[in-house]
């Protein structure tokens, strides 16, 4: 997921963020910041993530989710549940992944979308 959003020139580190379990005050302030996003908090002994979450509007909205896949998964959910516009900062991925990955509304794609999926299916 992190490749295709820099293969379509947007940050992903603006979506998933990465934090260690010490500094867990530090996580807390910035994903009050955060308009919508994958947090994973890294315990210090192993690099096993520790917890797993959805920050929507800089609410954690789900936790221990196990791992960011399921809260890839469970965020589109949320995201259609809520009726809920993608995130600027990531449109072009979360599109490519709906309309490509999913398949769910896929004759309208972005030029940028387009090349991408005809390269994979080349």
């Amino acid at each position: 997921m992190r490749s295709i959003a820099i293969y379509l020139n947007e940050d992903p580190d603006s979506f998933f963020k990465e934090y260690q379990a010490s500094a867990s005050e530090d996580a807390k302030r910035d994903m009050e910041n955060t308009v919508m996003g994958i947090y994973t908090l890294q315990r210090d002994v192993d690099g096993q993530p520790e917890d797993v979450g959805i920050v929507i509007e800089g609410n954690i909205v789900m936790d221990n989710l196990g791992s960011v896949i399921v809260g890839f998964v469970m965020l589109l959910g949320l995201i259609y549940a809520l009726d809920l516009s993608f995130p600027d900062n990531l449109k072009h991925t979360l599109e490519f992944m709906q309309k490509v990955v999913m398949s769910l509304d896929g004759h309208k794609l972005n030029g940028q979308i387009e090349s991408l999926k005809i390269k994979l299916f080349d």
